[in-house]
């Protein structure tokens, strides 16, 4: 509750009023005083009044690409008996107040109000909660009061279509490492004929030579599998246009591109943070909307080494796309250190003003000044 400089100075009056009546015997002072104070107590009771609302918000969609158009609609509900509610009332959506309508809302009675989530920028938008300030009739006091949840709307940075995809690395019976651009089934082993076996399956020349009927078992090699790590780390987007780290911007498009790819040729894909601080930042969200809510996070080169460590040791996939900043050029050696674990690495480098030195760390590197331009380059690629 918060008294209104109005408020204030008819309390200050009201105080001096009856202090210099009842010191100096000026009755009219001590009426004028006692005219006030009631004013402002009288203004606290009404403000004290708590309307029963009732409020619902859906987004329509709560997720979209940059740029995309999204709308919220709030549905506000008098859910009193005695009185409508004639209030003041604003939404916030991200840093914007939006006006909400309250004018001798009956009881039972809804109001519906629509409008845009700005978009233009990539990330969580909280919408809500609805802020209803309640005011006396003389505009002496004001009381604030939230009302509803708030609900998020995930902007997800563009996706550019890939036509090309990586291929995978097989690993054969005998040790070999092949390619393998859609998974394959291959031979394992030789067993004994049970009831309920494809006879197709049935090894005939090694049936008549042992006297028993034996099958093929095979494997089914796996898909290609794709690890997309993103340096998120401030060190390697040092620009910033408006306090906006453009080539992180770019990394991000060129991540959710490389995942939507990889999703749409249904293969597995792991998305990954260079820095601890925002890694899974949803609490378990996908891919997409992991990418809407990371920021950039402190950390330099021993937070880098400790992703590169992670990457070697766990071996999450066999295809590598390593994607930073032009601040991180100097660092793509401990990215090659993992050639060894990752038959296919490709580094992506967002947003730099010249082209990276060939043969760098000797990997495969794609410079773009945009994840427009990535996708661009990323078809082009001609070595996995």
């Amino acid at each position: 509750m918060g008294i209104t400089a109005r408020g204030l100075g008819l309390l200050v009056a009201a105080a001096v009023l009856l202090g210099v009546g009842f010191r100096y015997a000026y009755p009219e002072l001590t009426v004028l005083g006692a005219a006030a104070a009631v004013a402002v107590g009288y203004a606290l009771v009404t403000a004290a009044w708590r309307p029963r609302l009732t409020v619902e918000r859906s987004a329509d969609p709560d997720r979209v690409a940059r740029g995309e158009p999204a709308s919220m609609t709030l549905t506000v509900r008098n859910t009193g008996r005695l009185r409508a509610a004639n209030l003041v009332a604003q939404d916030r959506c991200g840093d914007a107040l939006v006006p909400v309508p309250l004018l001798r809302l009956r009881p039972g009675r809804d109001t519906t109000v629509r409008y845009e989530v700005p978009t233009r920028r990539r990330g969580v938008v909280p919408v809500g909660p609805l802020r209803v300030t309640r005011r006396d009739p003389l505009g002496l006091v004001a009381l604030a009061r939230p009302y509803g949840g708030t609900v998020p709307v995930w902007v997800h940075p563009r996706i550019h279509p890939l036509t090309a995809v990586p291929t995978g690395a097989g690993r054969s019976l005998d040790g070999l490492v092949d390619s393998v651009p859609h998974g394959s089934i291959t031979f394992d082993s030789l067993r004994e004929y049970v009831v309920g076996d494809e006879l197709r399956r049935v090894h005939w020349r090694t049936s008549a030579r042992v006297g028993e009927l034996m099958v093929r078992e095979n494997v089914d090699t796996s898909l290609p599998r794709i690890v997309v790590a993103l340096d998120n780390r401030a060190v390697a987007h040092p620009e910033r246009v408006d306090g906006v780290a453009e080539s992180f911007e770019s990394g991000c498009e060129a991540a959710a591109s490389v995942v939507a790819a990889a999703v749409r040729e249904d293969l597995p894909v792991t998305l990954l943070l260079v820095s601890p601080d925002a890694e899974d930042p949803t609490g378990g969200g996908g891919p997409l909307d992991r990418l809407a809510a990371v920021e950039l996070a402190d950390g330099g080169v021993d937070v880098l080494r400790t992703a590169m460590s992670r990457l070697r040791q766990e071996r999450l996939g066999d295809t590598l796309v390593f994607l930073t900043g032009p601040g991180a050029r100097g660092e793509l050696g401990h990215v090659g250190a993992l050639r060894g674990a990752y038959p296919s690495v490709v580094v992506g480098v967002l947003g730099a003003p010249d082209r990276t030195p060939p043969g760098a760390a000797g990997l495969v590197v794609v410079d773009a000044a945009d994840g427009a331009e990535f996708a661009a380059e990323w078809d082009g690629i001609r070595r996995w």
